[in-house]
């Protein structure tokens, strides 16, 4: 999509919407408490980058955490079954 000199990729707003809306929460709540976070929000700041932007790499960022999470647990589980 363009608007004015900036020309950005338009994102595909489909998918789970629960997730998205609870990674949205954890992000906006690791924004106001937890530093590492703060510090990255001033990096990319600097690099010219939006609010809506750095959320968008912030909310990727949590859901790999996520996934990884989820996964090496699931393979402890299977481990214990076999």
């Amino acid at each position: 999509a363009c608007s004015g000199k900036t020309n950005r990729h338009r994102l595909n707003r489909g998918g789970n919407r629960q997730a998205n809306a609870a990674l949205h929460r954890i992000v906006l709540v690791r924004l106001r408490y937890h530093q590492a976070t703060k510090d990255y929000v001033e990096r990319r700041t600097s690099e010219g980058k939006s609010k809506r932007e750095i959320i968008r790499c912030l909310k990727r960022y949590l859901a790999r955490e996520v996934y990884a999470a989820l996964t090496q647990n699931n393979e402890g589980k299977l481990a214990r079954a076999a």
